[in-house]
């Protein structure tokens, strides 16, 4: 497979379309155009997408700015750099001192806990001072990268969601250097919410789709929505997907936020273990009925690495996933195989993501 490379010169309202048109490109096969309406709109930092079936049935101008509204909300709660709850959050966190924990933020906390627990911590989102280092709190990364010893001394004792401790509502932190930063979670648990938010609304056949990463609502005519994966390595579309209601389909690349340092891409997916970007997996995309599962386990997938992907898949409770090698090799579980309809002609490996292929969690 030979594609050709994404620039990083592409610019920037292109870096945000160019998913979302992947993701929907083939959303409304077999079935008429205007059978569906479409709003798309700018919120969580990306381009959100909603295409919702029949046409003509729906108030637009109502949904569109009731999703806005939550969605808005969310993003000024759970942004990892400026002023909002989840900001408070961290500063008390680093003193140590007993607070009252943010409704808007305990949630994910919760579920951050969890995870981390099934993935060994290689889904640790209280990095966030790592994750700062390499240039990504802000809205537009950049370098230069972190020294060595900067890195040295990140990992000499790197703070876990498991160091915050919690009493009801009340939280303290365990470790002076924790610092939350939510984005392999944030999108699923929104994207989720937006669903029920439609469903409140009346909508009853939906796909929500937040710069690339989306969930199903209904099945119009009985027939599945077909998604458009991405090439990682090229514009085009690697291969379709069909989903059934309620399905979220999310993915996590190397392609998506970055910079170029030294003639090095630099993307924004940081392995805990190492403090670098991960390496060996291009992207992951996963397949679930839990968007914030979906959405961690994707970014867990693409750190995990070539060998031991399927080991956290089957961990997570993931049997669907399609995978992306940094050499271009495509790896994907049987059930994944069931669903996929490549674009490309290109061989690819099936990897099994049930019992036996790994440890359990500790």
């Amino acid at each position: 497979m030979n594609p050709r490379p994404l620039s990083p010169d592409l610019p920037a309202i292109l870096r945000l379309l160019l998913p979302v048109f992947l993701a929907l490109l083939l959303s409304a096969c077999g079935r008429d155009g205007p059978d569906t309406d479409r709003l798309t709109f700018q919120a969580l930092g990306t381009l959100v997408d909603v295409t919702l079936h029949p046409a003509d049935t729906h108030d637009l101008t109502g949904i569109e700015s009731a999703l806005r509204d939550e969605l808005d909300a969310m993003h000024a709660a759970w942004h990892a750099w400026e002023p909002g709850p989840l900001g408070r959050t961290n500063r008390l966190l680093e003193q140590g001192v007993e607070f009252d924990a943010p409704a808007s933020v305990l949630p994910l906390i919760e579920r951050a806990r969890e995870l981390e627990r099934l993935t060994d911590g290689l889904f640790n989102p209280a990095l966030g001072r790592l994750v700062s280092a390499w240039g990504f709190h802000q809205d537009e990364p950049s370098g230069p990268p972190p020294s060595e010893e900067t890195l040295a001394t990140m990992l000499a004792d790197p703070p876990r969601v498991a160091d915050i401790e919690r009493d009801g509502m009340r939280l303290r932190g365990g470790h002076p250097e924790l610092q939350l930063d939510f984005g392999g979670l944030a999108k699923g648990l929104a994207v989720a919410r937006s669903l029920e938010l439609l469903t409140e609304l009346g909508v009853e056949h939906a796909i929500v789709n937040a710069g690339g990463d989306l969930m199903t609502l209904g099945e119009p005519a009985g027939r599945p929505w077909r998604i458009g994966v991405r090439d990682p390595r090229g514009t085009g579309v690697l291969a379709a997907i069909s989903l059934g209601p309620g399905e979220a389909l999310f993915s996590s690349g190397d392609y998506e936020r970055g910079y170029e340092w030294e003639s090095r891409r630099i993307h924004h997916v940081i392995d805990p273990r190492t403090g670098r970007p991960s390496q060996g997996i291009a992207s992951a995309t996963v397949l679930h009925g839990d968007p914030a599962l979906a959405d961690a386990a994707a970014t867990t997938l693409m750190i995990a690495g070539p060998q031991q992907w399927p080991a956290y898949a089957r961990r997570l409770g993931v049997d669907h996933a399609l995978l992306v090698l940094a050499d271009g090799s495509v790896e994907l579980t049987p059930a994944m195989e069931g669903r996929v309809d490549f674009r490309q002609d290109l061989d690819y490996r099936l990897r099994e993501s049930g019992p036996g292929t790994g440890p359990e969690p500790r």
